[in-house]
């Protein structure tokens, strides 16, 4: 394959037999020394796992959710969840395989999931949380039009479904981006 650019991408919502695939993404983009190849990794502030099987399924099973699934050549190289919420949609679940990110690959999936859920469920913002510590992160997300709200919510700490926090400080943050 050449760039994420260049590739050919299906978009569609993930099945049951997505799941074991869409987990392995999800941890490779995040935790562990694989997600080390890419930009987005957490392993410095988060060990063990950032979802499982159980926690997908749910995503893909909800009546107002999607996991929108992205395949290149066959087989899943990026993943988010839309979650519609009134008049707003929620964006989260967000992954790209480590090997492929810095090419624009996030950029058209992001890009993709705000049309679907603008079009789809006629919302007019899109919100997410992201973790205050990971100012990379947050930053590239203001590039791409989100603004940071100030208003944040606590880490599930002791809940080791969401990993086993490294550090004392963390908390979400909720980013806003209106839907044009």
């Amino acid at each position: 394959m050449g760039t994420a650019a260049d590739a050919v991408l299906t978009f569609r919502d993930a099945t049951d037999a997505d799941v074991d695939a869409l987990v392995e993404l999800i941890e490779s983009a995040y935790r562990g020394e694989s997600s080390r190849a890419g930009w987005t990794t957490e392993a410095d502030i988060l060990h063990g796992q950032r979802t499982d099987p159980e926690g997908v399924r749910e995503v893909v099973k909800a009546p107002d959710s999607r996991l929108l699934t992205v395949e290149s050549e066959g087989r899943v190289v990026a993943c988010c969840q839309l979650e519609h919420r009134d008049a707003y949609a929620y964006f989260g679940m967000f992954a790209v395989s480590p090997a492929l990110q810095g090419a624009g690959l996030g950029r058209t999936v992001i890009a993709e999931a705000e049309r679907q859920a603008r079009e789809g469920w006629g919302v007019t913002e899109m919100h997410m949380t992201v973790i205050t510590v990971r100012e990379d992160l947050i930053a590239w997300y203001e590039r791409r039009g989100y603004r940071r709200t100030g208003r944040t919510t606590p880490f599930p700490y002791g809940d080791e479904r969401f990993g086993i926090p490294q550090r004392a400080d963390l908390e979400f943050e909720l980013l806003v981006k209106e839907l044009a």
